[in-house]
């Protein structure tokens, strides 16, 4: 691979780091092809990008960034595969839960690909030991549903309140003139 080659790799990979709000870096080395293809086509389905890319591309690439990435060096060491989400920060990690769990590792075993870094919004989480607290990260339009339902409930309180109030104002109204008309 010549330099300019090179160069177009870093660039793609800074242009994807860029355009994703959330990217993991995991090493799916010893993994087979069968379990790597099975990955991928997860990846796939859930509108992911698994791609191998060498360490040094990917450091250039997140040297583009806006904000200070130099912890991600703790993870790049070894083989690095990154996957790249668009929606959610939390989507690789399910992800990677739900693959685990297909698999069936036994007590004692890593599973694989394993987490080694993550970075979600400008946050940086590394060690697998993060994929829990990814997992149950809310994502952007998440947050925004839940504000929305928080400011519409204290209208949609008042409304119901005048409705029900309109209601029991109007019956006791009825049966007034009821008791008019009958005793009159």
């Amino acid at each position: 691979m010549n330099r300019e080659e090179k160069q177009a790799l870093v660039d793609e990979l800074s242009e994807k780091f860029q355009s994703h709000n959330a990217f993991y870096i995991a090493d799916a080395s010893g993994m087979s092809v069968a379990k790597i293809n099975d990955f991928r086509r997860l990846c796939y389905n859930r509108g992911l990008e698994f791609k191998v890319y060498k360490n040094s591309f990917i450091r250039k690439a997140l040297d583009t960034l806006d904000s200070d990435t130099s912890e991600m060096d703790e993870a790049l060491k070894g083989q690095s595969g990154v996957l790249f989400s668009k929606e959610s920060g939390s989507t690789p990690a399910k992800l990677l839960k739900d693959f685990y769990k297909a698999q069936a590792y036994g007590r004692g075993v890593t599973p694989k690909p394993v987490l080694k870094g993550a970075y979600v919004d400008a946050s940086i989480y590394i060690g697998a030991d993060q994929l829990e607290t990814l997992s149950t990260i809310k994502g952007k339009q998440e947050l925004i549903g839940e504000i929305v339902g928080l400011l519409q409930s204290p209208a949609k309180n008042v409304i119901s309140a005048l409705t029900s109030g309109g209601s029991k104002l109007a019956g006791i109204l009825k049966t007034l003139s009821e008791k008019e008309e009958a005793a009159g």
